[in-house]
């Protein structure tokens, strides 16, 4: 995962890809003693996201950042929505 966002999103290098997994490890930590549920790959991808921010705002690509928020967005009422549709189909079919 690392690896494909820190090539579609920003470049990474060692230096940036290591504070990114470090900023991810300790957000997850964070969150966990909080007792927050939070998404591995949400955290690494912010990480990243605030990597290639802090080099250079420009060097971000917005546009595929923005279609993974959109994707984020949806993904609860989709999967919502379809267990819905299946919990109605079992009941009147099982």
């Amino acid at each position: 995962i690392v690896k494909t966002m820190g090539t579609k999103i920003t470049k990474l290098n060692a230096v940036s890809g290591s504070c990114a997994s470090m900023g991810g490890a300790i957000t997850l930590g964070l969150a966990t003693l909080g007792g927050i549920p939070v998404s591995t790959t949400h955290t690494i991808t912010g990480a990243i996201i605030g990597v290639g921010a802090a080099t250079d705002v420009k060097a971000v690509r917005w546009a595929i950042t923005a279609n993974l928020l959109v994707a984020w967005v949806l993904t609860i009422p989709a999967a919502g929505l379809i267990a819905a549709i299946f919990w109605y189909i079992g009941t009147k079919f099982l």
